[in-house]
């Protein structure tokens, strides 16, 4: 984002995002620009990246794994150091002896405010009518006398717009304070174009001019393809016709190429030579008369010319509706502002029109426009550059795009073959750029910072860019925009600041007038505070009567002067002492979370006095049981009491916030009977929902087949019909879920008996048998051994594979060593035929 600050009668500066400064005190950082910054906001911001700087070194350093238990201990404790800070920062910070008027007060931050009630704080210093509002609140200043102007924004919608919107925007600002607001800018799909050519016709541009004559009527049709209304100017430029930029001897003046036998014309600052016109036999005949010229330096004067035909608007015929293209054809660089000392030129360059009979009078008097004002009076025309360059320049210009904005350069070839194409891929790429800039009137711009967040077509949006690319027409582009004040003007000048916000290129913008709130409603009233000269000469001085609660305490309760009959109260390191009788202070009474009494009462008498609706001895318990009602409208689920604020339950087992978690409580199947029985008196229908399920803890619902539950606990419910009803516990969730089934399991039924009788009948029927069949084959085996006992018994029916044979091994064993002969082994093994096995 670029930040512009303008001068009435001398140099404009622009600052762009990403580059060097231009102007001494001017200060560049990310979308956010101010001059001369907020010295607390710098010092907050030095304090935490030493911080963090400091954190990355010892973690790059320490590589052990119990180092990085340092470094992780190290980054919790700065966080929790700077927290504190902040988090005290707003009351040092309006808590100052400096606060002696409403006025300083606000100074102080957008958090401070004034309480002008009277007799507030009596006996205190002034100074302790600053403070935050919460701050004020509590020490008993009522709303209606608490100072404290609230930042708006107001937007008139009544101006009608068909690319940028809305066009005029009001906003309120106290020093510190920061206000946002959103702009959307919309392309177009054809706009009307004023092409202007800006030629170098020095002597090396000779053969570019001689293409420039041919290309001319080309560049028109096709340009018309992309313009509803497109017309062309045609100017010229070479040099200051000064040394030592041209050779001032009298024959060169007037022909500079004498010495190679070319008549050329003499070299000039720049001269207009044709309007914007539509009329392209007209711009073809121009072109064909014009001559080259010639200089003795290589840069070339081109800024000057960028500059007149920038504001020169009614001589060139920019169309205030026309998209502004200002093509500059050259093959070398452009002076900048200094090189015109080199002639002598010392006079600012003031950014007017200086045109007389279309020749630039003023280009051996002034200096060369600096960048940033250059880049700014393109800005206020609204005005696309476009560099048409040779190779060897193109990067020189292509550095001057971040401090240009809505420009474009592009490489031209040997003999400008591709100027047609270069001139439309240009147009159409600064169209397809939406960007914005932000400038402040003179004199003002450093004391307000500005930051820019763009939500771009595709969905991206990045905080201090402002340019959006790959638009498309009919796309809407936006910017919020906050803004922010960082002091009050000085005494004497004007309380209102107008802000631009400029899309770069539109013929439109957005006002932002900046109402500065540096003033008080009491100032007005002539009432901010008491008289701090409460004695008169018929008020007695002896008198302390006037400075006791009663006759039985000290005068201002041993902690002030009486003066005048008025308590004068004593200050203290720990805190403020105030009240009527210096009986009140903010330091004595207990703390709660770092306040006293909890920032929601007055420390009197070293007892906590709380505020509506709040209690105990701290004053941190609310009085409101709103905290503890739960999703069914009761409090602590009908399980506790509320205390504090907060749930105590009944039952020690129950938990949660609202008591609403017991896991145990519902584990035994009994535990769920009443729950179950109350629902079966219902029907199980849609009235045991209603009835039911807000006095059973569990939530409940009816299935017809239980068993396809498998997850939970089984239990049987016994009714009064002889008949049970099956049930399942789900004790996976918060609260614990019952399924009830809706068919019952009537144990005595005539179905069960026939199945139970039938079952028993059938295995003593099996057992009998059983037991008859194993006496019978015991009988038989009996008979059989007393009919034979001396029947031997015959193997021969065995097969002689598998007759035992006999082996032998014969092993010596010693204790000594053996020696080196083989152990003795025989084994005796009698041949036997097997029958049927070999022949």
């Amino acid at each position: 984002m670029t930040f512009t600050r303008r001068y009435k009668k001398t140099r404009s500066v622009t600052c762009a995002a990403d580059a060097s400064p231009m102007h001494e005190g001017l200060t560049c950082s990310r979308g956010i620009f101010s001059r001369g910054s907020n010295p607390d906001t710098l010092a907050s911001r030095s304090h935490t990246h030493l911080h963090t700087h400091s954190l990355n070194a010892a973690m790059t350093s320490c590589m052990r794994p119990y180092c990085d238990l340092i470094a992780l201990r190290m980054l919790l404790l700065i966080s929790l150091l700077l927290l504190l800070v902040r988090s005290d920062s707003a009351d040092n910070r309006c808590l100052s002896a400096l606060a002696s008027t409403c006025e300083d007060c606000l100074r102080r931050g957008p958090e401070c405010a004034w309480c002008s009630q009277e007799r507030f704080l009596d006996g205190a210093y002034v100074s302790q009518r600053c403070g935050t509002v919460s701050d004020l609140r509590v020490r008993g200043c009522e709303e209606e006398f608490i100072e404290n102007p609230n930042v708006k924004v107001e937007v008139n919608a009544t101006l009608s717009s068909s690319q940028v919107a809305p066009r005029e925007i009001s906003i309120h600002l106290r020093p510190g304070s920061e206000a946002s607001f959103v702009i959307e800018v919309q392309q177009l799909e054809r706009y009307p174009v004023d092409l202007y050519y800006l030629v170098d016709v020095s002597a090396s541009m000779q053969d570019n001019l001689d293409r420039l004559k041919t290309v001319g009527l080309a560049l028109s049709h096709q340009m018309k393809e992309h313009s509803s209304d497109f017309r062309v100017g045609f100017g010229s430029f070479v040099d200051k016709p000064v040394s030592p930029y041209i050779d001032v001897h009298p024959s060169k003046l007037v022909n500079p190429c004498s010495d190679y036998e070319v008549h050329c014309r003499p070299a000039h600052g720049f001269i207009h030579v044709l309007p914007v016109t539509e009329n392209m036999t007209e711009f073809t005949r121009v072109i064909q008369e014009q001559r080259i010229s010639g200089n003795m330096d290589t840069p070339e004067g081109g800024f000057d010319a960028m500059l007149q035909a920038t504001v020169c608007q009614k001589d060139i015929g920019w169309r205030p509706e026309a998209k502004h293209l200002l093509l500059v054809m050259t093959d070398q660089p452009s002076h900048l502002t200094l090189d015109s000392k080199l002639a002598g030129i010392v006079v600012p360059h003031d950014g007017r029109c200086h045109l007389e009979d279309n020749i630039y009078s003023q280009t051996t008097n002034m200096e060369h426009p600096t960048i940033g004002q250059l880049a700014e009076k393109l800005l206020e025309n609204n005005v696309y550059s476009i560099f048409a360059v040779d190779q060897v320049q193109y990067q020189w210009y292509e550095d001057l795009l971040d401090l240009i904005p809505g420009s474009y350069v592009g490489r031209l070839f040997p003999k400008a073959s591709n100027l047609k194409d270069l001139v439309v891929h240009a147009y159409k790429k600064l169209l397809s750029d939406v960007e914005v800039q932000i400038d402040v009137e003179d004199g003002q711009a450093h004391r307000f910072w500005a930051n820019v967040t763009t939500f771009c077509p595709d969905g991206s949006s990045v905080s201090g860019n402002t340019k959006c690319s790959s638009v498309q027409p009919k796309q809407t582009v936006f910017f919020k925009i906050t803004v922010g004040m960082s002091s009050c003007p000085a005494a004497g000048e004007d309380q209102e600041v107008l802000m631009s916000v400029r899309p770069v290129g539109f013929n439109e913008s957005v006002t932002v007038r900046i109402r500065q709130v540096c003033g008080c409603g009491c100032t007005e009233r002539g009432r901010c505070h008491d008289d701090p000269n409460p004695c008169s000469t018929e008020t007695g001085s002896g008198s302390t009567d006037s400075c006791r609660q009663d006759r039985t305490k000290p005068v201002c309760s041993g902690r002030g002067t009486c003066k005048c009959g008025t308590c004068v109260c004593d200050s203290s390191r720990l805190g403020n002492i105030y009240g009527k009788f210096c009986e009140m202070d903010d330091f004595s009474c207990p703390y709660e979370r770092g306040l006293v009494c909890g920032g929601h009462g007055r420390c009197v008498s070293g007892e906590c006095v709380c505020l509506p609706g709040w209690t105990g001895e701290t004053c941190g318990c609310p009085v409101s049981t709103e905290t503890c009602v739960s999703n069914d409208g009761l409090i602590c689920s009908g399980q506790g009491k509320c205390v504090c604020g907060k749930c105590v339950c009944d039952d020690p087992r129950r938990s949660g916030t609202f008591c609403e978690k017991c896991p145990i409580c519902y584990s035994s199947c009994q535990s769920h009977w009443s729950c179950v029985n109350c629902h079966l008196s219902n029907g199980l229908g849609s009235d045991g929902f209603q009835l039911c399920n807000h006095s059973c803890a569990p939530s409940v619902d009816y299935v017809d087949d239980i068993t396809e539950l498998v997850r939970g606990k089984y239990c049987l419910y016994p009714s009064s019909d002889k008949c049970q009803y099956r049930f399942l516990m789900d004790l996976a969730s918060d609260r614990p879920q019952l399924h009830i089934s809706r068919h019952p399991v009537c144990v005595w039924s005539r179905w069960y008996l026939k199945t139970f009788l039938s079952a028993f009948l059938l295995t003593v029927t099996l057992g009998i048998a059983m037991l008859a069949a194993v006496r019978q084959l015991l009988r038989a085996r009996h008979c059989w051994w007393q009919s034979n006992p001396e029947q031997p018994f015959d193997d021969s029916h065995k097969d002689s594979s598998f007759v035992p044979t006999t082996n032998e091994k014969t092993i010596t064993y010693r204790r000594d060593r053996l020696p080196n002969h083989p152990v003795e082994m025989h084994s005796y093994m009698p041949k036997m035929p097997l029958s049927g096995t070999w022949q």
